[in-house]
């Protein structure tokens, strides 16, 4: 890995699209690395340890997607060579065009890589480095609503949605990482890597981080919106929604769409990225997890009631969608849930 001399330069990247409260989160906790932990303990602050600069493609003041006035702290060709990039979250529909601005931050990312900075992004702009082609041939996360449009459109990278942080490539010179709230587990890595496990530790404590260990794959909504023009497989996929606990209901949506099962599952593949059988398996664990939120119904109950006859078949596949076993599921939501006033 690459070692720095202190301050380590920090160009966080920011686009009107841009997470503003990521962009800045960001900025303060790398600010306070080295000033905040002796603040609060009477020691006298250390050197500046990253110098970090929230730099836009032209440097000047625009409107943000909440309508706020962001200032930048400068442009990204007048910054010079970073040793640190970060690109926090984009907010895009995932399926939206990539944005003009990705026309220079591109080449400009790519260069900064080929110079030796690490590259990392936050959420969705993981796109941004796909579109680099920063990704290629690499391990990569994203918002869990991201992963699949990134795997379609860049199909030389390797998404692994359950993960939450992945340091990849030559030197792990490419960090990506999961939903916007993981910006603190970049932030920990990244600290833990320049300043030392140390200042990670110190800076956790300060901030109340807690790395999400047990991946993102519980959060995520497993039903993605239809992004394809087949109607035929889409009327299967609203036919579905209403009929997945069927005993059969694969061989229904082949007998309803009037195609052989084997060619039903060759075209809701090509057209979804899913097999039918997936597709209602996805259905039924998407519905388990609004049951296990809402209801203090038994496990084995809720299995029989979305269409398994083996609570066993129903516990394997949660697991396997949602990365946790059912209960450890329903109680962790129940923690996370508001507490009755």
């Amino acid at each position: 890995m690459r070692t720095f001399k202190a301050p380590c330069r920090t160009a966080v990247v920011t686009l009107p699209c841009v997470g503003t409260s990521t962009a800045y989160s960001i900025l303060d906790a790398l600010a306070s690395v080295g000033r905040d932990w002796e603040m609060l303990h009477g020691a006298r602050p250390k050197a500046k340890i990253f110098d970090a600069k929230m730099l836009s493609v032209d440097g000047a003041p625009y409107v943000d997607i909440n309508g706020r006035r962001i200032t930048p702290d400068g442009s990204l060709a007048k910054f010079g060579q970073p040793d640190l990039v970060i690109v926090p979250d984009l907010h895009l529909a995932p399926d939206a065009p990539l944005p003009d601005e990705f026309t220079v931050v591109v080449p400009w990312l790519v260069n900064a890589h080929a110079e030796g900075a690490i590259i990392t992004s936050v959420c969705s702009g993981a796109l941004l480095l796909a579109a680099a082609g920063l990704l290629d041939g690499l391990d990569a996360t994203s918002h869990w609503s991201f992963c699949d449009v990134i795997a379609q459109k860049f199909p030389h990278v390797r998404v692994r949605r359950e993960r939450i942080l992945i340091p990849a490539g030559d030197g792990h010179r490419i960090v990506t990482a999961g939903g916007a709230s993981a910006w603190g587990d970049l932030v920990l890595y990244l600290v833990g890597r320049v300043a030392g496990q140390d200042e990670a530790r110190r800076l956790a404590k300060i901030y109340l981080l807690q790395p999400h260990t047990e991946g993102q794959l519980h959060y995520a909504s497993l039903i993605a919106g239809a992004q394809h023009v087949d109607a035929l497989v889409a009327d299967a996929q609203v036919w579905a929604a209403d009929n997945y606990a069927l005993p059969t209901p694969v061989a229904a949506m082949a007998a309803r769409s009037g195609l052989t099962e084997r060619s039903l599952l060759r075209r809701f593949r090509k057209a979804t990225g899913q097999t039918p059988v997936e597709y209602i398996q996805t259905l039924r664990v998407e519905e388990a997890k609004q049951m296990l939120e809402t209801t203090d119904m038994p496990i084995d109950d809720i299995a029989a009631e979305i269409g398994y006859t083996e609570p066993s078949s129903f516990r394997n596949a949660f697991r396997r969608y949602v990365g946790m076993p059912a209960s450890a599921y329903r109680k962790k939501r129940l923690s996370l849930a508001p507490s009755a006033l």
